[in-house]
This record gives structure tokens, C-alpha cells and sequence, in this order.
């Protein structure tokens, strides 16, 4: 069975496509961001997927039975605090280091990211003060559930579903020690995360993405949420294979990414504080 456009499903189902898409907004399939049509995690799982058009750009698709069911019940941070066994404050802290929440001057505000797991902004009546809602089908995100696992000191062993990236990480051992006690992969690795300890900016190593996909950053910032990728081995094609994926991956989010090549490590006090100044963060 082709997948049809929205229209031409909306065409299919006789209803008008403007009709339809408010149908797939209300069952939290679909997210407008930036004038553009953006899948949820929910509208994947129903089926939804994107394609590529010289004419027009990109566009979501769906399977022509797609059931499109109402959103599931809003769940607030201490109701989903309470499912997963964590405090409301331990876990807005968990999805703001994942990307979906920012703290606000009171409250916290949903993100783009936040809003494509099934995030919704609400506001206290009383006060005023912004919180987040959200689907309870996020309780099924194995990008949440991993991070509180990790937050907790459950034993999970992640076993990557990408045998490029898996073989990858065999290959090349984490024996360089850096400065601050992180096991890296190259001296290039070493030498960056030395920079970051030094420019006293809290770093993270090939941390988890929070995404359905199984791919690992060399460096995360939680100042400005930002992903370092060190990009060696250019001459290698199985190298080159796995770049691309993640760059498109980082691309298909929106992440805020810095690339580094052998010459920037080389200069780093130079690249570095321009880089990360594009993303409003400082070193000290």
C-alpha cells in the first residue's frame, strides 16, 4: 500500500486537508514549527514518515489506514515522576539535560524537541507560572527511560542496533585519560574534553542522543545543549557512512551542533570560544 500525502489522504477520507491536519495536531501526530509540518514520535509510531520533493521540499506521508486516535492523558511532573520512581524536580532536571524543557525565570517551558515527544505548555491559573504537561505515551520513550536507568544506577547495557557505530566503539578503545578522568578514544578526543575541563564547562562523553535512534555524541554541553563531533578517519568509507548518518540525524532535530576537524584541534582557543559564543555559552 503507497503512503499518501496528507492531502491526498484528507482527499481520500472526503474531508478538506486543513481538517485533517487539525485532526493529527489534536491526536499529538503533528507539531507546526518554524511554518513547517513536523512528526511527533506518536505520528511516527502511527505510521508517518517523511519524503523528499524537488518540487516542494519535504513532506509527511501516511499509510492510507492510518487510525488516528485522540491524544493520550496529559500527565503533569509529578504524576510522571511518580511512574517512573523519581521526584518532579529530579525529573524536570532529567528532561531538561535531554533537550525538551528550559527552566524559565518560574516554571519551566516546553522545547521543540519537548513538543515532538508529546510535550504541552500549560500555565498555573493562580500564579501564572509556566509547566509542562505531557502525553503519557512518553512513558514508552527509551530515550527517557534510559536517562532515568542512567540517573539511577539501573544496569542497562545498550546494545546498538547500528553495527557501524557498534564496531566502531570496539575497534577503537577509550585508553586516552583526560585531564578531568574521561576515558576517550583518540589524543583529538583527549585534547577537547582537556579544553572543555579547563574552560570550566560541564561536558558529557558519547552521550546518548534523546532520540528513538541509537546514536551516541562525542561531547554534550547541557550550557546551550550543545553536541561536539569530532570528525577523524575522513579517508575511511565506513568512517565517512557513519558521519553521514549522524550529521543527518543532527540535522533531521535540529540540534545545536559544532563540528571539529584535525585542524581546529590544533587551534582550539581559537575555534572553540567563536563556536560555542553562537549558541550564547562562554567559557571562563
Amino acid at each position: 500500500m503507497t503512503p499518501l500525502s496528507t492531502s491526498a489522504l484528507a482527499k481520500k477520507r472526503g474531508t478538506q486537508a486543513k481538517a485533517l491536519f487539525d485532526e493529527l495536531t489534536q491526536a499529538g501526530f503533528v507539531i507546526r514549527e518554524n511554518d513547517a509540518w513536523v512528526l511527533t514520535n506518536a505520528g511516527s509510531q502511527a505510521g508517518g514518515e517523511y519524503k523528499e520533493s524537488p518540487k516542494y521540499g519535504r513532506y509527511i506521508v501516511w499509510p492510507e489506514d492510518v487510525e488516528i486516535k485522540p491524544a493520550g492523558k496529559l500527565l503533569t511532573a509529578s504524576k510522571l515522576g511518580e511512574a517512573l520512581n523519581i521526584s518532579a524536580r529530579t525529573l524536570n532536571q532529567l528532561l531538561d539535560e535531554l533537550g525538551w524543557i528550559n527552566k524559565a525565570v518560574k516554571g519551566w517551558k516546553v522545547t521543540d524537541a519537548g513538543k515532538r515527544v508529546g510535550g504541552v505548555q500549560k500555565e498555573d491559573n493562580r500564579s501564572g507560572i509556566p509547566y509542562v504537561a505531557w502525553n503519557e505515551s512518553i512513558l514508552s520513550s527509551k530515550a527517557l527511560t534510559d536517562s532515568v536507568k542512567q540517573f539511577l544506577g539501573v544496569e542497562a547495557e545498550a546494545t546498538s542496533t547500528d553495527n557501524s557505530i557498534s564496531s566502531f566503539r570496539q575497534k577503537f578503545e577509550a585508553k586516552h585519560r583526560s585531564t578531568d578522568g574521561h576515558y576517550v578514544r583518540s589524543k583529538a578526543e583527549m585534547l577537547i574534553d582537556n579544553w572543555l575541563y579547563m574552560a570550566g564547562l560541564v561536558h558529557a562523553y558519547e552521550r546518548k542522543l534523546p532520540v528513538e535512534e541509537d546514536v551516541y555524541c562525542d561531547f554534550y554541553l547541557p550550557a546551550g545543549k550543545i553536541y561536539i563531533e569530532f570528525w577523524g578517519l575522513e579517508n575511511d568509507p565506513k568512517y565517512a557512512d557513519r558521519k553521514k548518518i549522524k550529521q543527518d540525524i543532527y540535522k533531521k532535530y535540529n540540534f545545536n551542533l559544532i563540528e571539529l576537524n584535525d585542524d581546529d584541534v590544533q587551534n582550539l582557543d581559537d575555534i572553540l570560544p567563536r563556536l560555542l559564543l553562537k549558541f550564547d555559552v562562554t567559557a571562563y
